[in-house]
């Protein structure tokens, strides 16, 4: 218990445990905003991520459009349901939900 005391009224110490304190809890940088800077810098890689890959898809039908007339017209059915004047286009909606 005396060594306890001590070590409590000695000023290096307790320079240093108010400085840890002080910079763990109440600095700009504290242990709370690193933790939600590094969530929000993983949400945003995962954002990047999706428009790199949203991206190169884009672009490869962007491609296959550009260098086929019959692919442009796939395309157009099945995306905006586009048809010709004498069909009928019938749209079938699969529900994942089991009820």
């Amino acid at each position: 218990m005396k060594r306890l005391l001590e070590l409590l009224r000695n000023k290096y110490f307790l320079a240093i445990v108010a400085f840890a304190v002080w910079m763990l809890f109440f600095d700009k940088n504290d242990m709370l905003s690193q933790y939600e800077y590094r969530a929000e810098v993983h949400k945003l890689q995962e954002e990047k991520d999706f428009y790199t890959k949203e991206t190169a898809s884009v672009k490869k039908d962007l491609k296959e459009l550009d260098s086929n007339l019959v692919t442009a017209e796939k395309f157009a059915r099945e995306k905006y349901f586009m048809k010709k004047d004498n069909e009928d286009v019938f749209v079938i909606v699969k529900d994942d939900a089991k009820k």
